[in-house]
């Protein structure tokens, strides 16, 4: 927990409660206090949130580079006023449409650091907020050991490229072969909508400036207890991350999951995916298997920190927050 000096943490405390008690007698006067006050609260706020859980000898702790709103028909399976409806049922709906986190996850055991994707890094919505993150952790990301890039959307890698430099020195790379082939693919780039070329160019900038880049194939252990699962459908070499060690687990499923639509059904998917048919196989594969195991899960677009299981629920699949703070 980083350590607070005391202007720091007087900082954080509100106007009213700096100098003096509730109501008044500090060291401002009653206007000026009202003026400072009002004027504080049309400010945005800025925080870099971030969570921790233990997994064995494993610290994992979540951050988030930013969020962005996805339009309501972006979720294609359902018409935009469904989408609607449902976000709506669960007090989550905006008027710009359904709300993505983009959360990472730091896997550190006092030897190595892995962080598990980059995040979008300004390149959509209100990004690029991960390197503060770091920083209030009191890192840098050459301070990182190794990259797992579960897929190479451009929400998921382009805080690696950012600025068109290796953000990340020090570390190794690794992402599935079967992505890295696809999207660098020039005849899958030149047959693909405009939406996915960001993530295309990406791709080329990653394989370019990353020499440490391993293309994995299929499911391996990174390190002792960190490997790679494989979540194939979102794209052809979309993966996740299963962190376990001392009887615990933690499965990062990365875009397996999304708010609103899932995992109350499989039949619902989003505009990126390109293979409709393989994101429905895979989730009618993982989702009744997670909710039977009790799986704590890792999701990157669901509400922060994005920790949950999928439970059954009569006959039903639904997203059950876990409870991560101050829990053995």
């Amino acid at each position: 927990m980083p350590q607070l000096s005391r202007r720091a943490f007087a900082g954080a405390l509100p106007l009213g409660l700096i100098g003096g008690s509730l109501l008044g007698g500090g060291l401002l006067g009653d206007s000026a206090a009202r003026a400072a006050t009002q004027e504080a609260a049309k400010a945005p706020v800025a925080v870099n949130p971030f969570a921790q859980i233990r997994i064995g000898r494993f610290t994992v702790t979540a951050l988030t580079d930013g969020y962005a709103d996805m339009p309501y028909d972006y979720f294609p399976g359902r018409s935009a006023p469904e989408v609607e409806r449902a976000a709506s049922a669960q007090f989550t709906a905006r008027p710009s449409g359904v709300r993505f986190l983009f959360n990472q996850y730091l896997v550190e055991d006092g030897e190595r650091r892995i962080l598990i994707d980059a995040g979008a890094a300004g390149s959509i919505g209100q990004t690029g907020q991960l390197p503060q993150a770091l920083a209030a952790l009191g890192l840098k990301p050459d301070k990182i050991d190794a990259v797992i890039v579960t897929h190479m959307h451009q929400d998921h890698m382009g805080g690696l490229v950012l600025g068109g430099k290796n953000n990340y020195p020090e570390a190794d790379l690794y992402i599935d072969r079967r992505d890295v082939t696809h999207w660098t693919d020039p005849a899958k780039r030149n047959g693909a909508p405009d939406y996915l070329q960001t993530s295309f160019r990406m791709a080329e900038e990653v394989v370019r400036l990353y020499p440490r880049l391993q293309a994995i194939d299929g499911e391996r252990e990174i390190m002792r207890g960190v490997s790679i699962v494989d979540l194939t459908g979102h794209t052809p070499g979309h993966i996740g991350v299963r962190v376990e060690d001392g009887g615990k687990s933690m499965i990062m499923v990365s875009d397996m999951i999304f708010p609103v639509v899932h995992p109350a059904a499989t039949d619902v998917f989003f505009l990126f995916e390109q293979d409709r048919a393989a994101a429905k196989a895979m989730r009618d594969r993982f989702f009744p298997r997670a909710a039977s195991e009790g799986a704590l899960i890792a999701a990157t677009h669901m509400p922060f920190p994005g920790l949950g299981r999928v439970v059954a629920d009569h006959g039903e699949m639904r997203w059950q927050v876990a409870d991560w703070a101050l829990q053995d």
